[in-house]
This record gives structure tokens, C-alpha cells and sequence, in this order.
């Protein structure tokens, strides 16, 4: 159904109040091309409600002549900001930067952060925005996560589907999304709900199926025919399959780059509010289907980039990969068994 803007502005209020915002800050508001006209407006009402000062710096979309498709994760080369020092300095000045354009995987982000600037991404569609406002308890159960991943040294994943694949551990920090900026230099995206990390430096082997209903992200595509991914220190070594893994092996040979088979974040979903099946009611130009990566129980990995953990993998391909029914352990104790979260509060 459609958002009022009442509702959405009441959404927005929510989040930046999370996100202790004070009277008289400073919030810029990033655009572009394909921000969506209802979010520019709502964040621009509620951010004034609390008393920030607003601005709005618009810029050009870039990559299309190099990305396969319109979705912002297609192409993860430059950015509008890279060598947009006027940009780059409006941002880095601002207490608050609410993203509505996508920037990600680029070293200006990590800059704008380090000066303590919150960077807070959202670009849903209204009514997804409004069905996932997160919690203070969405934030709890992220965080009690992030603490027992951080304690790992290996992480395990199987599946009836035929996944067996082990991770080492250690190498990088964990991340967990929680859907606010709450402190100085913090990142978050709206909406989400869930944690990763990267496995260290070609410690990664083994075997991961992307079974029948699993979500292959840029693509947007409920997988068909299973794909077997054979997996040796750190890199995907064999697509195997039917059309599907014909449609995956040509997609990542366009970036030609090695790096884009490398094995990049993993984690698991934690957010009840997604749901697998949402994507399928969606045209895929209308969301980047944040359903998909945060939904309660989720073994998501992806391939490609590390840059935004500190490692030196750049690959301009991405590419996120949400498997269900999966038994993720951390030291031999299941943390996600069959796709069921283990941590007592995976009721609805």
C-alpha cells in the first residue's frame, strides 16, 4: 500500500531521533538521479522538525556506461565524490549525512567518517522504510551478536542442500547494521538488522550451493536450478549448474578482475520485519532488496570488495548472496541451525 507522507515523516522523526540528532546540527542530504522524491521530502521535513539545519547537495549519477544494470550495486568503480573536493568538504563538515543516492566501497566515505560525520543510508522505497523502523532492541540483538562473532576463530557453514564450506577468522573487525548512527563516525543503512564479517586472507574453503528460492543479488533473481560455487583459499574456483550459473559465470567475466571471485563479507540476518518472499512483489527498478539480505535467519555471503572492512580488494563487482535453511557455527556451536536464529528471540 502507499505511505501518507505523515506516516513516513513520523518514520523518519523515529530514526533520527535514534540517531541523537540535536537541535542546530548540520545535515546534508545526498541525491541524485534516482532518489526517490518521497524520502528527499519526509527526511527534509523531519530533520527541520528536531531542529537541524538542512541542506541538499545533488550530484550526477556516474558508471552507467561500464554497469550491466540501473541498481547502485551493479558497478562499484568511482563515485560522484571521487576528485569533488567541494562535495567532499560540505559532507565532511556536516554532523549528520543522510545517503539517499548510495555511496559505498569508496575511500571518501571512509574519510567523511573519520572526521565523525554519521553517514545514514536509505533508499527503500517509503513503505518498506515504514514496515522496517528499527528498534533500541533491534540494536541489542545486533550487538550481542557482533560480540560472540567477534570471539571466533572459524565460522562453519552447512546445508542439506550440500554447503559445507569453513571460514578462518580474525584477519578483520565485525560490522553490525542496526538501521541508526547513533555515535560520531558511524555508519548504518535503513533498513537492516543484521551482522558480517570477512574471512581472513584465503581462509576461505569449501563448498556453498545456492539452492531453489535463494536470492542472487544485483540480479534480483530467485535462484531456479541449484548452483555449486567450489571454493579455495579465499577464491571461487568453479560455477556449476544450469542456467542460472551460466547467467552468474557471465556477469562476473564482464568485470574482467580475479578479484571479483573472492570470497568477500559473511554474516546472518537478524531482522523479523524482512522477509525472503518480499522481493517477489517488487519490480526489480523499484528496491535493492534490503528484504533479502537482513531477513531473520539468512547465511548472507558475498563476493568481490573488502576495502570497506580495511582490506585491499577494489573489484568494481559485488555481489550479495542470501541462502536459507543453513547451519552457521562459530568454534563447532551453531549460532543459526536450518535457518532458525539460536538466540532466543527469533519469535515474531
Amino acid at each position: 500500500m502507499p505511505v501518507g507522507d505523515y506516516q513516513l515523516i513520523q518514520a523518519w522523526q523515529k530514526v533520527l531521533e535514534l540517531s541523537q540528532l540535536k537541535p542546530g546540527q548540520a545535515v546534508t542530504i545526498l541525491t541524485s538521479a534516482a532518489t526517490h522524491p518521497q524520502n528527499l521530502s519526509a527526511a527534509t521535513v523531519a530533520a527541520q522538525s528536531l531542529g537541524a539545519v538542512v541542506s541538499r547537495l545533488d550530484l550526477p549519477p556516474l558508471n552507467a556506461d561500464k554497469a550491466l544494470s540501473r541498481d547502485p550495486f551493479a558497478y562499484l568503480g568511482e563515485t560522484p565524490l571521487t576528485g569533488n573536493r567541494p562535495a567532499l568538504a560540505a559532507l565532511k563538515s556536516s554532523d549528520l549525512v543522510i545517503d539517499l543516492m548510495t555511496l559505498l566501497f569508496s575511500p571518501e566515505q571512509h574519510e567523511i567518517l573519520a572526521g565523525g560525520t554519521k553517514i545514514l543510508l536509505a533508499v527503500e522505497p517509503p513503505e518498506v522504510l515504514v514496515r522496517t523502523v528499527p528498534t533500541l532492541a533491534d540494536r541489542a540483538r545486533v550487538r550481542a551478536a557482533c560480540e560472540r562473532l567477534g570471539r571466533a576463530k572459524t565460522m562453519t557453514v552447512t546445508s542439506r542442500a550440500g554447503t559445507e564450506i569453513n571460514f578462518a577468522l580474525g584477519e578483520f573487525p565485525v560490522v553490525g547494521e542496526y538501521g541508526f548512527v547513533d555515535e560520531p563516525g558511524r555508519w548504518d543503512h535503513w533498513p537492516s538488522g543484521f551482522l558480517f564479517t570477512f574471512a581472513n586472507e584465503g581462509g576461505s574453503n569449501g563448498r556453498i550451493v545456492i539452492d531453489r528460492g535463494d536470492i542472487v543479488l544485483p540480479q534480483k533473481n530467485y535462484v531456479a536450478e541449484p548452483i555449486t560455487l567450489t571454493v579455495e583459499k579465499g577464491f571461487v574456483t568453479r560455477i556449476e549448474g544450469g542456467i542460472d550459473a551460466e547467467l552468474l559465470r557471465e556477469y562476473m567475466a564482464s568485470f574482467k578482475d580475479p578479484e571479483a571471485y573472492a570470497i568477500s563479507h559473511i554474516g546472518w540476518g537478524l531482522q523479523p520485519r524482512t522477509y525472503w518472499s518480499t522481493l517477489s512483489l517488487y519490480d526489480r527498478e523499484q528496491t535493492i532488496a534490503m528484504d533479502a539480505r537482513a531477513f531473520e535467519g539468512n547465511f548472507l555471503f558475498s563476493l568481490g570488495p573488502n576495502n570497506e572492512a580495511g582490506g585491499a580488494r577494489t573489484t568494481a563487482c559485488h555481489i550479495d548472496i542470501p541462502l536459507r535453511a543453513c547451519t552457521v557455527s562459530l568454534d563447532g556451536e551453531a549460532v543459526v541451525r536450518d535457518g532458525q536464529v539460536l538466540d532466543g528471540e527469533n519469535a515474531r
